[in-house]
């Protein structure tokens, strides 16, 4: 990057970011100001499309969720259980209350296991003047222990729930293929437990560090549920106020494509909107677990925020409001058991099974909440148990607009005021703090003023 000290001319600025790096493919971020007023502000996806949808065409439901699992490396579970879940919509299976209460954990963790990540290797740096979390190795060892320690435990409770953390193999349509193992589920619970500590050494040193300032109301689109702070379930609700059932998702959201950009963005009534961690936390601040409500008072931080740099401050709201929902659950599971019968599915049909079979043509749908936000997965099925179309809309995509639009709000505050190295940083923290894909961490932006 060409280092810059004086500040830029606040007339004619042309800012050209390659590449926003995401396990998805790539982005750039493209600012054009000319004679004092902004031509061009795109966030553009150039990566091929990667047609998982069309990859689900002509497979069987069963199977469904093996393929949508390697959409995401890191939301590999929430991909999987949206897709079970569209399944047994389609299907009209209705899973045991164990099985659903072990969905919800393997989200919990999940989302744990993004958010530990997005904090410490993608945000810290910027917020310490560094460039990658390397640097941090040497002068901050015992953080990054810790941060390690914390990424171990929702790692392994992937193992002990779904048989790996990437791509899981057990969770399927009615139920699993096999319960978790007591040693397992004992070793985890002993590292959640542990995990509180490192919890709160983390809370302060989030409170420590200073985010940068920027308000921008906008839509907030997440899932609600009136008995808990929803993540597997519920109904889809809009800044608090407009609620529809996700079988209706196609009449709330409109997916366009863009000319310059080879992924959909996604709008509301018309104006683009957020998901993920604020947008959860700005429509279910009083569904959240006490421990987790303090930890936002800590930090200072209050619902409705609207400063999506504060994405991230959201995030380690909802891992201590997961942390404390895993534990409950473990703890529920130590005392009752578990009912191998009401769980395991011993009468999941084999390939061949399941082809000779005769469905009812249906459509099923789902949504789910998956770290970067609400993930909804449609499919419909013909008499043969066969996908005849698949619909999958992704976070990181209903994202992109808003990204813009906070871009475009932002962009004429920092002419003139800021150094061309501060806005170039400025933009790139405003990228990453939709947290659009943790690869994206390990890749500084290359920004070119012309």
């Amino acid at each position: 990057m060409t280092k810059h000290s004086s500040k830029i001319d606040a007339k004619n600025v042309k800012v050209d970011v390659h590449y926003l790096t995401r396990v998805e493919g790539h982005g750039n971020i493209v600012v054009d100001v000319k004679d004092g007023k902004l031509e061009k502000c795109e966030f553009q996806v150039i990566e091929s499309p990667r047609f998982f949808e069309s990859m689900l065409v002509g497979r069987s439901i069963w199977e469904a969720q093996h393929i949508t699992s390697r959409i995401c490396g890191i939301c590999a579970c929430g991909h999987s259980l949206a897709s079970v879940k569209a399944g047994e919509d389609a299907l009209g299976v209705t899973p045991s209350e164990e099985t659903v209460m072990l969905r919800k954990l393997l989200l919990y963790t999940e989302q744990m296991d993004s958010h530990i990540l997005h904090i410490y290797i993608l945000v810290a740096p910027d917020l310490l003047g560094v460039k990658s979390i390397v640097p941090l190795v040497k002068t901050h060892k015992p953080v990054i222990e810790m941060a390690l320690r914390m990424k171990r435990m929702s790692d392994y409770a992937g193992e002990v729930l779904a048989g790996r953390h990437i791509h899981p193999i057990s969770y399927v349509i009615g139920g699993l293929t096999q319960l978790p193992s007591i040693d397992g589920l004992e070793k985890l619970y002993k590292m959640m437990v542990d995990c509180r500590k490192d919890t709160d050494e983390t809370v302060k040193l989030i409170k420590k560090l200073k985010f940068p300032d920027f308000d921008r109301p906008t839509q907030y689109l997440s899932l609600t549920n009136d008995e808990e702070y929803a993540f597997y379930d519920g109904d889809m609700v809009v800044s608090g106020k407009q609620r529809t059932k996700p079988h209706d998702y196609r009449k709330l959201l409109t997916e366009r494509v863009l000319d310059y950009s080879r992924a959909k963005v996604a709008t509301i009534n018309g104006k683009s909107y957020a998901v993920g961690a604020l947008s959860r936390f700005n429509n279910n601040y009083a569904k959240l677990h006490k421990k987790a409500k303090a930890v936002a008072e800590e930090i200072g931080l209050k619902a409705p925020c609207h400063n999506p740099y504060l994405n991230t401050a959201a995030q380690l709201v909802e891992w201590v409001h997961c942390l404390e929902e895993s534990i409950a659950i473990m703890e529920k599971i130590s005392k009752e058991g578990l009912d191998e019968k009401r769980i395991v599915v011993s009468s999941w049909p084999k390939r061949g099974e399941a082809d000779k079979a005769v469905y009812k043509p249906n459509t099923g749908i789902s949504c789910v909440e998956v770290p970067r936000g609400a993930l909804f997965h449609e499919y419909t099925i013909d008499d043969t148990g066969h996908i005849t179309s698949a619909n999958c809309v992704i976070p990181t995509n209903q994202n992109m607009g808003n990204l813009e639009d906070d871009m475009r709000k932002i962009v004429p505050e920092l002419l003139g005021k800021k150094t061309q190295d501060e806005i170039t940083l400025d933009l790139e923290m405003l990228a990453r703090a939709y947290d659009p894909c943790i690869s994206c961490s390990t890749h500084l932006l290359d920004v070119k003023f012309v």
